[in-house]
């Protein structure tokens, strides 16, 4: 239990359905979904699509997508995958024919065919019982008469100011005469509205083809991009098998490659050969770091479409994999592996949802970074994502560029199981340190025993690109410690990443949910 002399916030505890977000307004919409008869599906779109309107940094509707779904007493969660692909045309010959060197966030070349709207489309035809109509209206009515901007939402607004006045629609549409909008005033996008509306009444088809779609491929083949109408019409959301591994008497079950759930896994298998109880803070941190540069130097090795290169998924968490890489780690020195040649990003949102009947959904959605590309069409108001920055422009790289390709992805559901009950659906925001961030609640939890709301306010750290990024609210002493272990310390101005979780309580029928700290929003349920 937390100290409450100090201040924090209690864990929200509620007998019968929860809903956490980073935004109170995309909270309330999913309580109302469920209140009214949804399912946790349901909720989880009306929260996401009013999220891509009121936290327009983190997502939107020009995004991708990935969701772990757990009907009630299943056993293992269903994976959909709703990450977009490269436009056809684009491949490394063809790029540098063009003269690009590197895929730039804030260009075409960086845009994927959205696959966010392929994705909740298709969930709410499998598993929804809401006419998506009804599940799009909170965000429609935020798109068109305008929204408060909550503190969080304000800072992330103002920080990447210059791209979108790098965008010559993006600067006019996002922005109050050329200023970010201040936190507590009013915004709206009613050109967003507009779209929404129209995706309300056509479905996926009214997105990916049409005049919405015209718009999109209209916008980037005027800045240079290779992007076509069939691109955008055969865009799809596919069902993926999960990938697993025990911890704790527990089973962590991730996306499969193309995301990087898997490197969440690595991580937490390394940890298993620790006794994480008994270690002090800084050893934590220390092993933390060295589990995730050895997880992640895998991942940028082997980590990409699994439809281009076979991934050995099995072998990246075989035992005698995980023990080679174990024992390479030195409790009492940091080491160094090649950096990563991946492009750092920070935005993000994530949501998870349980219903009446013990469903439960862990659900992800991303521009990349943020505000994507800061590019938008001009028409609908949608602000397209920058996922194909991601892509590597050697020939020889797993993960680089090829027409109709999934780039290796950061956004990663996660979900908590034992036997055939759904425990928790959770998920850590934040670019490339979501999957530390995932291994880092699962351990504060399984290990140390906090509370899901505890195991998100701890202090957070993340060993990435030869430095250890470190928020400022650890003890002085623990700084020095790691620096006489070798590690680069890079305190941060910003706090690192962002969480949701909710746990449920078999035993006493309830529900547990905690609200990332970091940000505006809240876990709400009754």
């Amino acid at each position: 239990m937390r100290n409450f002399h100090l201040p924090g916030r209690s864990p929200v505890m509620a007998p019968s359905a929860m809903v956490s977000t980073s935004h109170p307004l995309a909270t309330q919409a999913g309580i109302d979904v469920l209140k009214s008869g949804g399912n946790a599906v349901d909720a989880a779109i009306a929260a996401c699509a009013t999220l891509c309107v009121v936290e327009p940094a983190m997502t939107g509707i020009g995004g991708d997508c990935f969701v772990l779904y757990s009907p009630y007493n299943s056993s293992k969660p269903i994976a959909l995958n709703g990450s977009g692909k490269s436009p056809a045309a684009a491949n490394v010959a063809n790029l540098r024919d063009r003269g690009v060197e590197q895929i730039e966030v804030e260009t075409p070349h960086a845009v994927n065919v959205p696959g966010a709207i392929a994705a909740w489309t298709r969930l709410n035809t499998d598993y929804g019982t809401k006419d998506l109509a009804e599940l799009l209206q909170p965000a429609i009515n935020y798109a068109k008469n305008g929204f408060p901007v909550a503190p969080r939402v304000a800072l992330d607004w103002t920080d990447n100011l210059p791209k979108l006045l790098g965008d010559e629609v993006s600067s006019k549409i996002l922005t109050v005469s050329g200023e970010a909008p201040k936190a507590g005033t009013k915004f709206a996008q009613p050109l967003l509205g507009t779209t929404l509306e129209a995706i309300a009444k056509g479905g996926r088809d009214a997105f990916y083809t049409g005049e919405i779609a015209e718009d999109m491929v209209t916008r980037l083949n005027k800045l240079g991009g290779l992007h076509t109408l069939d691109d955008f019409g055969s865009c799809a959301a596919d069902y993926v098998e999960p990938i697993s591994v025990s911890y704790k008497n527990h089973t962590i079950n991730e996306c499969p490659p193309n995301g990087q759930g898997i490197c969440a896994l690595i991580i937490l298998r390394i940890l298993s050969h620790y006794k994480m109880d008994i270690l002090n803070e800084a050893d934590r941190i220390h092993l933390l770091a060295e589990a995730t540069k050895l997880a992640y130097h895998q991942r940028d090795a082997y980590i990409s479409d699994p439809s281009f290169n076979e991934i050995p998924v099995d072998w990246l968490l075989s035992d005698d994999h995980i023990g080679t890489l174990q024992k390479k780690i030195d409790m009492a020195e940091a080491k160094s592996h090649d950096p990563s040649d991946f492009p750092s990003h920070t935005d993000t949102t994530y949501l998870c949802c349980v219903d009446v009947d013990g469903n439960a959904i862990s659900f992800i959605n991303s521009l990349f970074s943020g505000f994507g590309s800061g590019i938008m069409a001009a028409k609908t108001g949608i602000l397209l994502q920058n996922r194909g920055s991601s892509f590597n422009l050697n020939p020889d790289h797993v993960n680089c560029i090829e027409g109709g390709k999934r780039p290796m992805h950061t956004i990663i559901p996660g979900m908590v199981t034992k036997g055939t009950k759904t425990i928790a659906p959770f998920g850590v925001m934040g670019g490339q340190y979501q999957s530390a961030g995932h291994a880092n609640f699962i351990s504060n939890v399984l290990d140390l025993g906090l509370d899901v709301q505890q195991a998100m306010d701890q202090p957070r750290s993340f060993a990435i690109n030869q430095q250890l990024q470190m928020e400022e609210n650890f003890a002085p002493s623990i700084f020095a410690d790691l620096t006489n272990r070798g590690h680069q310390i890079e305190k941060l101005g910003k706090p690192l990443g962002g969480s949701q979780c909710i746990w449920i309580n078999h035993e006493n029928g309830v529900l547990i949910g905690g609200s990332e700290p970091r940000k505006d929003g809240c876990a709400m349920g009754y």
